[in-house]
């Protein structure tokens, strides 16, 4: 199908009539199709798959996805501007439908009710300011999800990233590590963007590991666990996460064959997983 570019869909719109706007709904939108196409094809999604667009503003990764002939797409968008500006496509594609919702709010088993029952396949390029608390949320209701193809900020894209030793190893890295495989894409400089960030961006593919469904009800305590040993990182272990464990810390440390005097970056995703089994009982 032939569309009008996503530039003058902006400005028919008024997308970005000031700053302020775009700021409140951390809106960057992307005008270069072939960005858009190939954040799509890193999606690698199956066929007749169910896809989740979080923030599609005027549509540009949207279309990239359409042509991947997906079973449904569901966009979440949250600015009423945006939410008209996808009309078009709402009318040209029957598989694909707008939600005005806030994309914090929105729990994946009842959006999946509403559709076909298949797993949810997320691609965004999410709001910067929103970005890493709808991963943490997403993180808990994986049974749901078949992967998650998403846009981030670099330096959070990193953090989710990191290997053990690294500064930017952190609560990020335990959480989605323990539970998800986490592939990195490529980087996208600010001016690929409108308005453009201040800093780089990054495309990761994040895919459920099969053993993370039997992971999941330890996941609170592991969130306690990181919370606390991350928040004083320059500590030894056994201060910040004497909040959690009490006087059994060391006894606690020394059973996933850890010492106390190591800091929170140096024990494992799988050793921080083993703390939660030993809490949780």
């Amino acid at each position: 199908m032939s569309f009008p570019s996503i530039q003058s869909i902006v400005k028919k719109y008024g997308l970005l009539p000031d700053k302020n706007h775009s700021k409140r709904y951390g809106q960057n939108f992307i005008f270069d199709e072939t960005v858009t196409q190939r954040i799509a094809a890193f999606a690698r999604l199956p066929k007749d798959a169910f896809v989740l667009e979080v923030g599609p503003g005027p549509g540009g990764l949207t279309r990239s996805l359409l042509n991947y002939e997906p079973a449904n797409l569901v966009a979440i968008e949250y600015d009423p501007l945006c939410v008209n500006a996808l009309s078009y496509l709402v009318e040209a594609y029957p598989n694909f439908k707008v939600l005005q919702k806030d994309a914090l709010n929105v729990e994946l088993v009842r959006l999946q009710k509403s559709e076909i029952k298949k797993p949810i396949h997320i691609v965004a390029n999410l709001p910067y300011n929103i970005g890493t608390e709808l991963l943490v949320r997403w993180l808990h209701q994986l049974p749901l999800i078949g992967s998650m193809t998403l846009m981030f900020q670099k330096e959070v894209a990193n953090r989710i990233q990191a290997d053990i030793g690294n500064g930017e190893y952190g609560r990020l890295s335990v959480l989605t590590q323990n539970l998800c495989t986490v592939e990195h894409g490529f980087d996208l400089p600010p001016e690929v963007f409108t308005p453009a960030p201040k800093i780089e961006s990054s495309v990761i593919h994040i895919r459920p590991k099969t053993e993370a469904e039997s992971y999941l009800p330890l996941l609170p305590v592991l969130e306690q666990i990181t919370q606390a040993a991350f928040h004083q990182r320059r500590k030894q272990v056994k201060g910040p996460l004497k909040a959690v464990f009490g006087d059994d810390t060391v006894a606690m440390l020394e059973k996933v064959d850890a010492r106390g005097e190591m800091r929170a970056e140096n024990l494992t995703p799988a050793q921080y997983m083993r703390l939660a089994e030993l809490k949780r009982g």
